[in-house]
């Protein structure tokens, strides 16, 4: 006689372990695909501001499903959180519409961190996109700083993360986190509003060696607010 034994991932919602698997293969293929010190998925994927000759239409989707190659963190936190946070998050959405949130937050960070981009970009050049001449006329502190916004892709999913944690502090304020060296649960109702302060501070002081797009963490968290406030989600003890 067989015994039935349920598989140990029966109990994660369909759109939740759905992305956790697309984003792990998308960082297995990343890393299988290295040609020298690059990696080609990262240039045909990452997003790009889309004023630079690497911008293809695709990555403003793709580019969620993309995570650092260098550093397995990156995938191991936003797919902690995922699991975690977004699981209890679809049960109250339902599937559907678990995964338009996913998506929108996505592009809502992009948005975000796109037009912080083309401000900077417009602070040097006085436009949002740029020609050679002005490129070649501009002093070496503005052509880090257009080289850097041209030629660095932006990738992971940080930004749809921070709207699932937003819209999870929300729906379940006094729900106890915890939280990497502290040694004490927080709610997440006290947490929600020091990260969004912490990642303001960071994406205004802009520090020297910072790879963060702190905006596009920003944008999640404000489309995620906003969706959980235009579809009137509810729950018994949440804020809404």
């Amino acid at each position: 006689m067989n015994s039935y034994r349920p598989s140990p991932f029966s109990h994660i919602p369909i759109i939740v372990k759905n992305l956790l698997i697309i984003n792990v293969i998308f960082f297995i293929a990343t890393l299988l695909f290295k040609k020298g010190d690059s990696y080609l998925l990262v240039d045909y994927l990452g997003v790009y501001y889309f004023d630079s000759p690497k911008f293809r239409i695709w990555q403003v989707v793709s580019y969620m499903f993309m995570h650092s190659p260098r550093s397995f963190f990156h995938i191991f936190f936003n797919m902690f959180a995922l699991y975690s946070l977004g699981s209890a998050l679809e049960y109250v959405l339902g599937a559907k519409r678990f995964l338009k949130f996913y998506l929108i937050t996505g592009l809502g960070a992009l948005f975000l961190q796109m037009a912080v981009q083309a401000f900077e970009v417009y602070s040097i050049t006085g436009g949002i996109t740029l020609d050679v001449a002005t490129y070649q006329s501009a002093n070496q502190a503005h052509v880090k700083t257009l080289s850097e916004i041209y030629y660095g892709p932006m990738l992971g999913a940080s930004g749809a993360i921070f709207g699932i944690f937003i819209a999870f502090g929300l729906l379940f304020p006094n729900a106890e986190l915890y939280v990497m060296l502290i040694p004490v649960p927080i709610k997440a109702k006290y947490l929600m509003p020091v990260y969004v302060l912490i990642e303001l501070f960071f994406g205004v002081a802009q520090f020297a060696g910072d790879s963060i797009a702190h905006f596009a963490h920003l944008g999640g968290a404000l489309f995620g607010f906003i969706l959980i406030k235009l579809w009137g989600i509810r729950n018994p003890g949440g804020f809404l």
